[in-house]
């Protein structure tokens, strides 16, 4: 029994921030059925390649990328166009615990499954709308993409290499970092009205956007400028707050320093030869060496190429300073520790018994997170929910498909 088993979420999002919110949900044991498109589904069902690939090694038509964040859900497929689709939506939210959405800002109002409606009908339902922008302010209507919200809420600015080094200028994240963090901070506002409609015995709305989420999420970069009235810069791969801690190059490759505070420094200094660095006025305290960065980072840099990267990692974590190599996803997924921390994990689909990904990285000890089913194919359940839960029977379903109005695959 998972932590939220017998919660029943109804999922009507699509690509990242509302499916993300949805799979943790199901990963932690709750019913969550996503409602899909009939023939097309979900868009990034055609997102590939790359696609996952079947038992025989072929390509199963699924991308990886929808696979990436479904797993755990049940599908149904089901046109909310109709009149009939919208009403068997509206039945199904009147038995669900939770709804998610993230269609534009009053979109759903148009066909009777906007929060007012809902919520009359279920009063207990905790409604969760994500957005780009949320459903008040001048851009409340545009369209929210996640590469524009880090390049509008500031992530950009402070990603990427110095303008004057090679390389320099604005960066994306290589995830989708507002889409994967709104739908974080998603799981946590639902849970948090789950917890609040055990007192009150009433669901509420959540206006969640990715713009509030990415300028939140700024975290020690906007109040150093709000303290300051300087805005942060980009620094590459080093800390606008500590130093040294960045990327170094090795004789061979680069590696990672990330020394935290002064008396890691000197045991840093002491591992690799120079012992006298922290007696440099310039050095002795992190914030002598902030003011001193060129000066410091050119010393280390030079001596740093007198050795490998694995010689200095080796010496360097000896003396318990934090020092890492830089992984390729392959390296990174074939490391001791990720191994030891069961994070990959099989999950048999109907088109590959031995199907593989990346599980979840939440670790409960009286709860722990299972793995009942990979992403669905498209209205893979579609005649289960709607028998089960709304009583329609074998006939009905079957004028239903007649009309494509609703599907079943798989």
């Amino acid at each position: 029994m998972g932590a939220l088993t017998g919660l029943r979420v109804l999922d009507l999002s699509r690509v990242l921030a509302g499916p993300w919110c949805g799979q943790v949900l199901a990963d932690l044991g709750a019913e969550v059925v996503k409602i899909e498109r009939p023939q097309s589904g979900d868009d990034t069902r055609g997102w590939g390649p790359p696609w996952m690939k079947t038992g025989s090694g072929e390509s199963s038509g699924e991308a990886s990328y929808y696979q990436s964040t479904n797993r755990g859900k049940l599908s149904v497929a089901i046109d909310l166009a109709s009149p009939e689709g919208q009403e068997l939506v509206r039945a199904l939210a009147a038995s669900s615990d939770v709804l998610i959405e993230n269609y534009k800002a009053g979109s759903l109002a148009r066909y009777g499954l906007d929060y007012a409606t809902l919520a009359e009908i279920n009063p207990r339902l905790v409604y969760c709308s994500i957005t780009g922008f949320g459903q008040t302010g001048p851009r409340a209507e545009e369209p929210g993409y996640d590469f524009i919200i880090q390049g509008i809420g500031g992530l950009m600015s402070i990603t990427g290499e110095r303008d004057d080094l090679p390389g320099g200028g604005p960066q994306k994240v290589g995830v989708a970092f507002s889409d994967l963090m709104t739908g974080l901070y998603s799981t946590v506002a639902i849970q948090a009205a789950l917890l609040s409609r055990e007192r009150t015995g009433v669901g509420q709305y959540i206006d969640m956007a990715l713009l509030d989420v990415q300028v939140a999420t700024l975290a020690n970069q906007s109040m150093n400028y709000l303290a300051s009235g300087k805005v942060p810069q980009r620094y590459g791969n080093a800390h606008a707050n500590i130093v040294p801690y960045q990327v170094f190059r090795a004789a061979d490759r680069d590696f990672i320093i990330a020394c935290g505070n002064d008396s890691q420094f000197i045991a840093l200094c002491q591992s690799i030869g120079l012992p006298h660095l922290p007696d440099d006025p310039r050095f002795r305290r992190n914030a002598d060496r902030v003011a001193h960065r060129e000066e410091i980072v050119a010393l280390l840099s030079a001596h740093f190429l007198g050795r490998s990267a694995d010689e200095w990692v080796a010496c360097i974590h000896a003396s318990k300073v934090p020092v890492g190599a830089i992984n390729s996803i392959a390296q990174s997924l074939e490391e001791p520790q990720v191994i030891a921390r069961n994070l990959m994990v099989k999950i048999p689909h109907p088109q590959n018994p031995d199907f593989a990904m990346v599980g979840s990285p939440i670790k409960m000890s009286g709860t722990p997170v299972e793995y009942l089913r990979p992403a669905p194919r498209l209205g893979q359940h579609t005649d289960d929910i709607l028998g089960q839960r709304l009583g329609l029977s074998a006939e009905q379903l079957a004028q239903l498909k007649a009309r494509g109005i609703v599907e079943q695959q798989g």
